[in-house]
């Protein structure tokens, strides 16, 4: 009777259907936030900009990585970080812990494969910050590595066909206190990753080796890139690249007076229908462009950083917890939370 009682319970637990994004509310976005006790959380948010879950975590968080089906997301420390968390955004449960290989670091981002099955997460090499891609299985545990072609990767993006993108910010670290170590020599780059192998490398233009590149959006062939300036403060340089294979990278400015409020620094960027858009918290503005590089204009908001696309333009997120949709340069608040949103916002 017992063996017969566990059959039929495997059954049932076959013919139940799997946990959904659903099962968490049906988030469109993943944001990590500061509370105004000081503690550390990460929360889903609904078209309306409505919590649909907070999840506690040990400190602060950089950015994370949803699952492609399953209710679950990734996140990361701030760089450099000992630890991401592995989170069912569904019942609120601590799935697992990564911690990085003996020397490694991870830097913020990480992106699953289409089909799930494989993360990849963005590190360093502690001793000479070296890029890599560590590689995980369905169960997360670690399977291997491979190099970025660069010094300090900050985002891997991926793209259609599971293409992956790499930010190669090209800044050397110090492994405790992120002092910057190498910005006469920094050599930033674009990488694209096949089948764990780098299938195209892009550099920037000698003259703006200072301009590190940090985040990436992408949408119909265009890899759109936010740049952060190391170099003379004094000048006005671009800070959105985009690229399509094969060809080199077109670099997009606001006119100057309007590019030096940006302070030679952009947070983030995203890609929404035929615009894409950086933002910075520095400068307190979100800079919107065509995707042939067109500047479209500007939107004030302090501290803005956290982007996102949404129906008809762009969800922002501020260190003073305001949530604005931007629609063609209009934006109309969703919400003021008693939390300071960090650096980025994952789309679902």
């Amino acid at each position: 009777m017992g063996s017969r009682r566990a059959f039929l319970a495997g059954l049932a637990a076959l013919a139940a259907p799997l946990p959904s994004w659903a099962d968490a509310g049906n988030p469109l976005w993943l944001a990590c936030a500061r509370e105004a006790d000081g503690g550390h959380a990460l929360f889903g948010l609904d078209a309306s900009g409505a919590d649909t879950f907070r999840l506690a975590l040990p400190a602060r968080g950089h950015a994370g990585a949803a699952h492609p089906s399953r209710p679950e997301a990734v996140v990361f420390a701030r760089r450099p970080g000992a630890w991401a968390l592995v989170l069912d955004c569904g019942s609120g449960a601590l799935l697992r812990q990564l911690t990085p290989p003996e020397g490694m670091q991870f830097n913020g981002h990480g992106a699953f494969t289409e089909d799930g099955t494989r993360l990849y997460t963005v590190e360093q090499r502690a001793s000479d910050s070296q890029g890599f891609l560590g590689l995980w299985d369905s169960a997360y545990r670690r399977i291997g590595q491979i190099e970025t072609g660069g010094i300090g990767p900050h985002e891997v993006l991926r793209l259609p066909g599971d293409v992956f993108a790499v930010a190669n910010g090209g800044i050397a670290t110090d492994p405790t206190d992120r002092t910057k170590l190498n910005l006469p020599d920094m050599a930033p780059s674009l990488a694209y990753l096949e089948t764990d192998r780098i299938a195209e490398q892009v550099a920037l233009p000698a003259d703006l080796h200072f301009n590190s590149i940090r985040h990436l959006a992408h949408a119909e062939g265009t890899l759109a890139f936010a740049m952060q300036w190391e170099g003379d403060p004094a000048m006005t340089v671009p800070l959105l690249g985009l690229h399509r294979r094969g060809a080199a990278p077109v670099l997009a400015s606001a006119p100057g007076p309007e590019q030096a409020l940006m302070q030679g620094y952009a947070g983030s960027v995203a890609v929404s229908g035929a615009e894409v858009a950086i933002t910075s918290p520095r400068g307190g503005r979100m800079h919107r462009f065509s995707l042939d590089g067109a500047f479209l204009g500007a939107t004030t908001r302090a501290d803005v950083c956290g982007l996102a696309p949404c129906e008809g333009g762009f969800l922002t997120t501020d260190g003073g917890g305001g949530i604005l949709r931007v629609e063609g340069g209009t934006a109309r608040p969703l919400g003021l939370r008693t939390r300071a949103w960090d650096n980025h916002v994952v789309t679902l």
